[in-house]
Order: structure tokens, then sequence, then C-alpha cells
């Protein structure tokens, strides 16, 4: 399946996993909407997204055990009917949408995202209990989908007011049970192949490498630059993915 991607492809997934989870490290989320568009600019989806929520569980199995005393159950429980709802329709999307569609509709959501952190100012309101329906479902939705259904769930869980470690094994501990539903789904639907397993193999330790550089790396650049830098990338990733299908 593999045999017809030039070296250099490969050599530029390997510096796309190195980088999305250098950034993961750092923030805590956001390697699958990194690594994803790129990734697909040379791979199909059907393989990217598999492999990517792959990584994520275990980059968000280590989060969620390292620091599983913080996890707040109580912000957790809502979320779950309805990302289990979102998952299920993502699914049966996933397996009946043309792999074009899914590339275009993948451009347009990295699109809009970059434009909503780049032009969008969050605030720190706090926000209701009730938002846990459309976070969920759309963190199912769309995780499912394109593997990168995670700002939903960051903005929901942000503005439930959590301070930072709460935050980050909470989003780990939710991203574990979406996660679990969508490789089962994946799993069932025979998208995991024996060259899908050499790739996800091979791709584990690239995986750890970007984990631990961002986990240690020191660095003077204010959260707002941090997301810019990050913005811009997405919305060239995004436009490619338009070009490119």
């Amino acid at each position: 399946m593999f045999d017809s991607i030039p070296a250099s492809y490969w050599l530029f997934g390997a510096v796309t996993l190195i980088v999305a989870y250098v950034v993961r490290g750092i923030a805590g989320f956001g390697s699958g909407l990194i690594a994803i568009p790129l990734l697909a600019l040379f791979l199909p989806l059907t393989v990217v997204v598999p492999l990517v929520v792959l990584l994520d569980y275990v980059a968000s199995a280590s989060h969620g055990l390292k620091d599983r005393a913080q996890i707040q159950w109580r912000q957790i429980f809502p979320l779950l009917p309805f990302t289990a709802i979102g998952v299920l329709t993502g699914l049966y999307l996933f397996k009946t949408v043309d792999s074009v569609m899914l590339a275009h509709g993948l451009g347009v959501f990295v699109l809009l995202y970059a434009m909503y952190t780049l032009f969008v100012n969050e605030g720190s309101t706090r926000v209701s209990g009730l938002w846990a329906a459309p976070a969920g479902a759309l963190g199912g939705l769309v995780g499912t989908l394109f593997g990168t259904g995670g700002p939903f769930y960051v903005v929901y869980l942000k503005h439930r007011g959590l301070p930072k470690t709460q935050f980050r094994a909470t989003f780990a501990t939710v991203f574990l049970m979406d996660g679990a539903g969508r490789l089962t789904g994946y799993f069932s639907g025979g998208f995991f192949d024996r060259d899908w397993l050499v790739l996800a193999a091979l791709s584990l330790p690239v995986m750890a490498i970007g984990l631990y550089v961002g986990g240690h790396v020191h660095t003077n650049i204010t959260q707002r630059t941090f997301q810019v830098a990050v913005s811009l990338l997405l919305v060239v990733s995004g436009i490619s993915l338009l070009l490119r299908h």
C-alpha cells in the first residue's frame, strides 16, 4: 500500500509527528490538529485519522495516569452520553462518505479553527454544565471524522474554571474514553490492516520523542505567540488540503 510513497514524504511525516507531539507536550493538546492535515497530504484519511487517534490515546494515557488524582469526574460524566452519540454518528459517516469530501471537510474545519484561534478572544467566563451536550456531541463527531475533536472539549473544560493541572488530567481522561470508542469502531470497520499496524509501530517511538522534548522544553515564547504560530501552520495545512484533493 505504501510502496509508491517517496522516502522524502516519510521524512516529512516523521518531522510532522515530532512537531505535533512537541506541541502536545507543551500545551497538553493540539497534536491531531497539526499532524492529521499534514499527513493527509500524502496518506488517505482512513489511514491517518485512526493512526493519530491511537498515538493521541497513548499520549493521553501517560498524562491521565500521571495526574490521576487531579481528574475532575464531575466534569466528565455529563459529556459522556453526548460524546457517544457523536462517535457513533461519526463512525457511520467515516465509513460511507467519499474520502475527497472528508479531506475537504477537514481542510475547512482546520481553517475555521485557525481563524477562531487568531481572532476570537475566549475570555474566562464560566459556562453552564448544559454546554456539555454540544461540546460532547461535536467532540465525538469531529474527532471520529477528522481526529480533531479536542478543541470542543478544551473550550468547554477551560470555561468550567479548571486549574491547569486539573484541566490537563481531565482532558486526557475524556480523550481516553472518547478514543476507546473511536478505536473500537475503526477496528470493527476493518481499518487496521497489516500495513497500518506496521506504520503505527514505527510511529510510536517518533511520537514519544516529540512528547519527551515538549515536556522538557523551556521557552520564553508567550502563549499568544505560540497560538499564533500554530494557527498560521494550520492555515497553511488547511489550504494545502483543499488544493491537494
